[in-house]
């Protein structure tokens, strides 16, 4: 888990990232007295000398739009989640995420933004943009190449397309 977080950061020293994009990293706080920033039930516990129970945070979310609201443009947190649902081989209810959030930015920003980083923590970790994953299901492995740019796809026909939706929008 460590060797992520630190590829991360790694990633956006060398590439400039941090330079570039003027992004300020927070540390917000794992426990609050509301629960809030997504919609996954969330841990409790509970704080002796105030005697009050607490909520483990399920996300940084809310903490870094204030920072946003606050004046602060770009802001960014690698932290650790807590989510209290299901367990399996795919899924952790404690886990480190990475949420940016930008002032003034759009979806196309975000998607730049987004592959520079991923490109960069791969590269960061494995020496190259292109790594080979192994399936669950026995499969052979596949090579997976993370150099941008990325395939855009509309989300709306897609959508239409594989799934049966009610036809809301013209496509």
């Amino acid at each position: 888990f460590f060797q992520a977080e630190d590829g991360i950061r790694d990633a956006q020293e060398s590439r400039g990232l941090g330079d570039v994009y003027k992004r300020q990293e927070l540390e917000t706080p794992m426990m609050s007295s509301n629960a809030g920033g997504a919609t996954a039930k969330p841990f409790v516990t509970h704080h002796n000398d105030i005697d009050s129970n607490l909520f483990m945070r399920i996300a940084p979310e809310l903490h870094l739009k204030q920072a946003i609201i606050g004046g602060l443009e770009r802001v960014y947190e690698l932290g650790r989640c807590f989510r209290n649902e299901s367990i399996d081989t795919t899924h952790n209810p404690e886990f480190t995420t990475c949420e940016f959030y930008m002032a003034y930015a759009d979806y196309n920003d975000l998607m730049n933004i987004t592959e520079d980083l991923l490109s960069g923590l791969v590269k960061e970790l494995y020496g190259d943009t292109k790594i080979v994953l192994n399936q669950n299901d026995g499969e052979q492995p596949i090579q997976v190449n993370f150099a941008p740019p990325y395939k855009k796809i509309d989300l709306l026909p897609v959508s239409y397309t594989h799934l049966t939706l009610p036809t809301i929008y013209s496509v």
